[in-house]
């Protein structure tokens, strides 16, 4: 690799090959004819391996010098967000990897079976099948009929472009313009960047109070400290953990704080249809920080956030903290100007 800053280590260049939708296959034919192939594959017994048809150009590959990729777009960063004129600067953080290796032909039934049982768990996670067994005659004939291929990760190389080449001032400002256009994978971009380059500087939308730091974008390793946090709140009663979880995961607004040890001590998400309104739940704070400006600060990262900024309305429900909602600017229904149309709210409760 040209530049090491980029170098990603071994483990979380296995992770993305693991998780890629597809990698790309490429090697020679026996006449030197170059192939390309775009395939599903599943990392299984320290190899990468995918599958195929037992006759066409696949096997023209076998025993031959190949290179497996794949790659995972970050951001694209547009030129104007360092310089005014120049098109130079457009550039794109991404992350990527590459196994270099000899195309191994796997013919024992036993690992192929485990093989394509992987890449069920992969494609087909939800279930819905009997568990793939080589001696089973309900897939004994499919699987000795075929091909199954593998490239060990022996030489594994890993590429995480995140902005390391750049002062922490830059990344600082690339955070706030990343913020700014909002687009919808942009405050996951935030995040990526800060955890490659740590010491970037902290951008004003992300200040939070001391001991803290605010995360513009949570994702599912914080799905479980989450609901900790959830689990119990008099508008959470009656709700199973795994619905709290699957709320996380599927609002398109789910910010949070961190203490000093990383520990998610704050959550707060919103869904949104960007125009005309937008609904805030969940928003909670670890007991032992509350009082200390840790919830506000939530808050108005959460009204910020791209998802939420461009809402006409923004709706939320409190027993208890009117006077806390109301410094951002939220008031009863009833002291705002009646809707010029009558409307009855509706509700289909499910299970």
């Amino acid at each position: 690799m040209r530049r090491e800053i980029f170098r990603m280590d071994r483990a979380e260049a296995e992770a993305l090959i693991a998780r890629a939708p597809v990698v790309h296959v490429a090697s020679t034919t026996a006449e030197g004819e170059p192939l390309l192939r775009t395939v599903h594959g599943a990392l299984v017994r320290g190899a990468i391996a995918f599958h195929g048809a037992p006759a066409g150009e696949k096997t023209e590959i076998v025993g031959r010098p190949a290179v497996v990729s794949c790659e995972e777009i970050v951001a694209s960063i547009p030129s104007y967000f360092t310089d005014p004129e120049r098109a130079c600067p457009a550039t794109t953080l991404y992350r990527s990897a590459q196994v270099h290796g000899v195309i191994e032909r796997v013919d024992d039934p036993e690992h192929k079976a485990e093989v394509l049982e992987a890449l069920m768990r992969k494609y087909q996670p939800e279930g819905g099948y009997a568990p793939l067994d080589a001696a089973s005659p309900l897939y004994r004939k499919a699987i000795a009929g075929i091909l199954v291929l593998a490239v060990p990760l022996e030489r594994l190389d890993g590429k995480a472009k995140l902005a390391q080449n750049r002062t922490p001032e830059e990344r600082a400002r690339l955070l706030t313009r990343l913020w700014e256009r909002g687009l919808p994978g942009d405050p996951a971009a935030i995040e990526a960047l800060r955890a490659a380059c740590p010491d970037t500087l902290v951008p004003a939308f992300l200040s939070a109070p001391a001991g803290c730091a605010l995360a513009c974008a949570l994702g599912p390793r914080d799905v479980d400290a989450a609901v900790d946090l959830l689990e119990g709140a008099y508008w959470n009663q009656g709700v199973s953990r795994e619905a709290l979880a699957r709320a996380q995961i599927g609002s398109p607004a789910w910010v949070g704080a961190r203490d000093g040890a990383g520990r998610l001590v704050a959550t707060a998400r919103a869904i949104s249809d960007g125009s005309k309104r937008a609904w805030m739940f969940d928003v909670m704070v670890a007991p032992s920080l509350r009082g200390l400006g840790v919830g506000e600060a939530v808050v108005r990262l959460l009204l910020d956030h791209p998802a939420v900024r461009g809402a006409l309305h923004v709706h939320l429900g409190t027993q208890d903290a009117h006077t806390f909602y109301a410094r951002f600017g939220f008031q009863h229904r009833a002291d705002l100007p009646p809707r010029p149309f009558v409307s009855t709210e509706m509700v289909l409760t499910r299970g």
